[in-house]
């Protein structure tokens, strides 16, 4: 293990540990023990790539993230997200964050994208766009489905922080590795990944936990809560982002 991202591992187990929070993960088998791979990843809270960590430490793996370069130029976590080798992404000049994943995944690593590339704030899929399709056709390698769940009750967009003791569980399942050929078109694949996706996510909310009362903001419109319908959440969105 890498000493930095080793330490940042044990502070974060340190911090779920008096938060309470209960991690329930299937499915990390299906993650490589060797070799690079694309983990594509639902977005619906901002600590979603550190819980999405644990199923590939599973198996031993550490995950390269991509991430916005703002997070990168933070004196704290600047630092720490450089040593853990996690990619910077400028949303105005893609191309060598692009470049610098496909190298990674080529040289055995795996890197974790958020397709949607933003939080979700109907905790529905959002459109995906085309990167982590493209990144797996590129470097011969699968991309992995992961699914996320419970996260946002921890802090979300839109939602004020339950950071001390929020005690929810954050379900985590880990989809078989589809392989993008060669030849592949990659809209058809990436329709078909958050088609596959979509399945998982909708499994997982039918296994959680039911909410009720002020947690009813945690739930999408079309299993009874109170967050944003998907349209909605759209509008929100194009009006955040630059």
């Amino acid at each position: 293990m890498e000493p930095i991202y080793t330490g940042v591992i044990t502070f974060a187990r340190g911090v779920f540990a008096l938060q309470g929070l209960k991690f329930e993960r299937t499915g990390s088998e299906n993650i490589p023990r060797t070799g690079g791979a694309v983990i594509a990843m639902n977005h619906i809270g901002y600590f979603d790539f550190s819980y999405a960590g644990y199923s590939a430490l599973d198996v031993g793996r550490l995950v390269r993230f991509m991430a916005k370069k703002d997070v990168f130029e933070h004196k704290v976590s600047g630092p720490l997200m450089r040593g853990m080798k996690h990619i910077p992404v400028d949303r105005s000049a893609g191309a060598d964050a692009y470049r610098a994943a496909v190298d990674a995944l080529r040289a055995g690593e795996l890197i974790g994208v958020f397709p949607e590339t933003t939080i979700s704030q109907s905790f529905e899929l959002l459109p995906f766009k085309s990167g982590a399709v493209r990144m797996a056709k590129e470097a011969g390698v699968p991309v992995i489905p992961m699914i996320l769940w419970g996260s946002q009750r921890v802090w979300t967009k839109g939602q004020p922080r339950n950071m001390w003791r929020p005690k929810v569980p954050i379900r985590i399942d880990v989809g078989a590795p589809i392989p993008i050929a060669a030849d592949a078109d990659v809209e058809a694949e990436t329709v078909a990944l958050r088609t596959r996706m979509e399945t998982m996510l909708h499994a997982v909310q039918e296994g959680y936990e039911p909410l009720t009362g002020g947690d009813l903001k945690y739930l999408p419109a079309r299993l009874g809560g109170t967050a944003p319908i998907p349209e909605e959440a759209e509008r929100r969105t194009e009006g955040q982002q630059p």
